[in-house]
């Protein structure tokens, strides 16, 4: 098979500059480029880790209520944390919307805990057993 990686994933924006920042200040990523310039119908972003540049996550703004099909909406991202307990603090200090009350685990070990992104997409903070 052909298919080596997951390239990005997209998500749809109401405001960018908003965006860009909350993934930034929030999430810890990089903007990488964008494509298309303020005042355009169409605006995209891609932001990644540093020094980790396999995947990126590209936030897609179209103005004037041009409209993205709705299907195959992405239930939500997730993001390995090293540090559950931190990121639920940080997170929690922040008032954000959508927060889950509690970390949250699987029967095998992990834990994690949800909130909202600036449009209302599911971020999901992950801790895996072998970081606990």
């Amino acid at each position: 098979m052909g298919i080596r990686k997951i390239e990005h994933v997209g998500i749809r924006v109401s405001a960018m500059e908003d965006s860009i920042e909350f993934y930034e200040r929030i999430i810890g990523l990089k903007l990488l480029h964008t494509i298309g310039e303020v005042g355009e119908s169409l605006r995209l972003a891609f932001l990644t880790f540093p020094g980790q540049e396999s995947v990126e996550v590209e936030l897609v703004y179209v103005k004037d209520g041009e409209d993205l099909p709705g299907e195959g909406r992405v239930h939500h991202i997730a993001f390995t944390a090293s540090s559950i307990e931190e990121e639920y603090a940080r997170i929690s200090g922040l008032g954000l919307s959508g927060l889950d009350k509690e970390i949250r685990s699987l029967p095998n070990g992990s834990r994690f805990f949800f909130f909202n992104g600036p449009d209302g997409e599911r971020i999901e903070f992950f801790q895996p057993p072998f970081l606990a």
